[in-house]
């Protein structure tokens, strides 16, 4: 029995509702690696290490947006969906360079909001890029995080002339990524929740930051636990034996 991704019956955040859309364009089943393990169809973990009912939604005082591109939704390892868990007003679009979601152009315009594009600034036009938010605005900060690997984003970043009117955002990253769950081209370089964690803790929003580095450390146990094919307590077990040795 295989795992082809199949619309999941819990759309009750905007990854979930975007994947589903996303299946439907479909024209053949979406087959991620591993795909003979048999998944929950809600979090795509392996089923014994479903992660559905081990996190709380939280509030905080700005909203993120997902461009995310083409096949990301569909993928296992993806990592956004865990900040929607976590902050249920967090929006999804798919991206497209000249098909705009006319849905995504509404929000970016609406006046309630404030984007921020949330990319290096080493890669933005010296004017765009801000070193925090606006403290004393009215406006919502409308976090977007381009969703894809760092090809992908990059491509986003060049080719959405749309985006080109806000502001860049970059993260303090004096660290490197715990993601492990895909190759990255840079160890520094964070996977989508990681930068989030990293926004939310850099805007003063600790509590919903510290919530969302809790959920993702539990779903890279998760999976990492169903890529080795252990228990989640065998895998937590020989995690700790081997920091030991090193």
């Amino acid at each position: 029995m295989t795992s082809d991704i199949v619309p999941s019956q819990l759309t009750d955040n905007a990854v979930l509702q975007l994947r589903d859309q996303r299946l439907v364009q479909s024209t053949r089943p979406f087959r991620a690696r591993g795909c003979r393990v048999i998944r929950c169809h809600r979090c795509l973990l392996p089923r014994i290490h479903c992660l559905c009912h081990s996190f709380s939604a939280t509030i905080a005082g700005s909203t993120f947006c997902l461009l995310m591109y083409d096949t990301e939704p569909l993928k296992p390892s993806n990592t956004g969906r865990l900040i929607a868990d976590i902050l249920p007003d967090t929006k999804a679009f798919l991206w497209s360079r000249t098909n705009i979601d006319p849905q995504l152009l509404a929000l970016l315009s609406n006046p309630d909001y404030q984007p921020y594009i949330i990319f290096p600034a080493a890669y933005a036009l010296p004017e765009r890029v801000v070193t925090g938010v606006e403290k004393q605005s009215t406006k919502r900060p409308l976090f977007i995080i381009l969703d894809g690997t760092w090809t992908e984003a990059r491509k986003m970043f060049r080719k959405s002339p749309y985006l080109d009117r806000f502001p860049v955002l970059s993260i303090d990253n004096d660290q490197n990524s715990n993601y492990q769950l895909r190759e990255a081209s840079r160890k520094e370089q964070l996977c989508t929740a990681e930068v989030a964690i990293q926004i939310l803790s850099q805007t003063g929003e600790q509590h919903a930051s510290e919530s969302l580095n809790r959920y993702f450390a539990d779903f890279r146990q998760r999976y990492l636990a169903g890529k080795a094919n252990r228990s989640l307590e065998s895998f937590i077990a020989f995690s700790a034996s081997e920091s030991d040795k090193s």
